[in-house]
């Protein structure tokens, strides 16, 4: 018998063990592959299948109906001479007995080259656009193995995405994992296109590129991202991996894999700064937890997989920087938050795994601030690693934490002015619900289509700044008072004596 752990596709079986009782139940052999007729029962996605031999986990898996139908499905689980199967066209039409159920030897593949930027794709990697056929010069295995920690680089490099309230204050640094936290009705979908078109690393001559990965998005949805992509010029450096709502679970379940496939060849064959953007993964988990529920397994919080988190970090932790690699895989995951719980397994367990959060606001996006980012629980523990001199500008960090303080002191005076009036407030208190009002409106909301550098938005930041007294600058260094503070309250007052 040929040994499980080095079979290959064209390697013959040999018979089963069981041959006697699969023959009866109508196996036959063709070309050295068997096809089985030995289904047991249908559940749901699930085909449970007797009498195999030598089937691998992760194996994919033709099934061909008796109306001539072909489908496809993978190996979910072994167990000796028992193999569970789930289909990704779904079950209807299957008559046990009649269907026969052909293993491949192989895992889901992908192929790739350079000539995948350019180009959408479905979830699967096969294409949804009109152009030719990929030519790919190898084909990957989408389960990749997250890196090894003792092999990664530390992050320490700026992206700019053009975005004032993640380049200013919510640094996205190279190979970092910081997720946007979203909720049901909030844009998150027009700040990730936003963030595709526009993202960029300073000084660096190396490729740039993004690979995005949309998981049961509406067929609109996709077609936005498509349209956008291409009017804007942005598909030319980008790969969409695109699965809508309609397809099955297990495709879902596949997009994140083959999107990160791709995202490795060309980080780390082709030396490409790659962005990956994934939306979203509550889709995602929706799907994990309806195989999960077809496996009639022991449910956690909230019906998940016990799993989750570890599921969950066998993708995020596929990306980073690599010692002696040029390239670098830098992760935006997209999750809507269901009721906006932010104690939700999905955003919870993620929070975990990856570096920060940016959170989107309800309230905000009511107040027509767009995007509306919550500055205050939003968070990248990786930006002191990313700006300063030579990689931002110097007084980035003293004008980001000057900046937080008066806009949470802002939002207390906000409170505060709803309960007692604002006549309760000092002049003071007034200034900086004043400032709040104001960073709302200029900082964090912007257009579109606005692509502010980071220049644009540090000197933006000391200009609301002057809004407040000088004395109120404690967390900024005299130095940089005297450079920044000072000179753009003079010339300020300048414009406006000339106005």
């Amino acid at each position: 018998m040929t040994p499980h752990n080095t079979r290959t596709r064209n390697t013959p079986r040999s018979t089963p063990l069981n041959a006697k009782k699969a023959s009866v139940k109508g196996s036959r052999k063709l070309q050295g592959i068997i096809d089985y007729q030995t289904i047991s029962s249908v559940s749901g996605p699930l085909l449970l299948v007797e009498g195999v031999d030598g089937v691998k986990y992760e194996e994919l898996v033709e099934i061909f109906l008796p109306s001539g139908e072909r489908r496809r499905g993978r190996v979910l689980e072994v167990d000796k001479d028992k193999a569970l199967i789930q289909i990704f066209e779904g079950s209807s039409g299957i008559e046990i007995g009649q269907t026969r159920v052909r293993f491949l030897g192989k895992g889901i593949t992908i192929g790739v080259s350079e000539e995948l930027l350019g180009r959408v794709f479905d979830g699967l990697g096969r294409p949804r656009d009109d152009s030719l056929p990929l030519i790919p010069e190898e084909f990957r295995d989408i389960n990749g193995l997250p890196i090894n920690p003792f092999a990664r680089a530390y992050p320490n490099e700026f992206i700019q995405t053009g975005i004032s309230c993640i380049d200013g204050l919510n640094t996205l640094v190279r190979g970092q994992k910081l997720p946007l936290f979203s909720g049901s009705g909030l844009p998150h979908n027009r700040m990730a296109a936003q963030i595709a078109r526009q993202a960029k690393v300073l000084g660096a001559e190396e490729e740039f590129a993004v690979v995005f990965g949309a998981m049961g998005i509406t067929f609109e949805e996709a077609q936005f991202f498509i349209d956008d992509f291409r009017r804007t010029g942005a598909l030319e450096r980008a790969v969409l991996f695109l699965n809508l709502a309609d397809d099955p679970a297990i495709e879902r379940i596949a997009t994140p894999r083959v999107a990160f496939t791709a995202a490795e060849y060309l980080a780390f064959t082709r030396n490409y700064h790659v962005l990956v953007i994934l939306t979203d993964l509550t889709n995602y988990c929706e799907a994990l937890r309806e195989i999960s529920a077809a496996r009639k397994e022991i449910p956690g919080r909230r019906g998940y997989p016990g799993y989750l988190y570890t599921d969950l970090a066998s993708i995020y932790e596929r990306s980073g920087r690599i010692k002696g690699s040029e390239g670098s895989i830098t992760l935006i995951p997209i999750l809507t938050m269901p009721e906006d719980d932010k104690t939700h397994p999905i955003p919870d367990l993620t929070g975990y795994i990856t570096e920060g959060q940016i959170i989107l606001s309800r309230s905000l996006h009511n107040k027509n601030v767009s995007p509306p980012v919550d500055v205050l629980p939003s968070l990248s523990r990786l930006k002191d690693k990313g700006i300063g001199k030579g990689k931002t500008r110097e007084d980035h960090a003293d004008s980001f934490n000057q900046l937080y303080a008066a806009y949470a002191r802002g939002k207390e005076a906000q409170e505060l002015a709803v309960i007692l009036g604002e006549a309760a407030l000092t002049d003071i208190d007034k200034k900086f619900m004043s400032f709040a009002e104001a960073f709302e409106a200029r900082y964090v909301s912007q257009g579109e289509y606005e692509d502010r550098t980071i220049e644009e938005t540090l000197d933006l930041g000391w200009e609301l700044l002057t809004m407040l007294p000088r004395a109120e600058m404690k967390r900024v260094r005299d130095e940089y008072l005297e450079k920044y503070y000072d000179k753009t309250a003079a010339k300020l007052k300048k414009e406006e004596e000339n106005a």
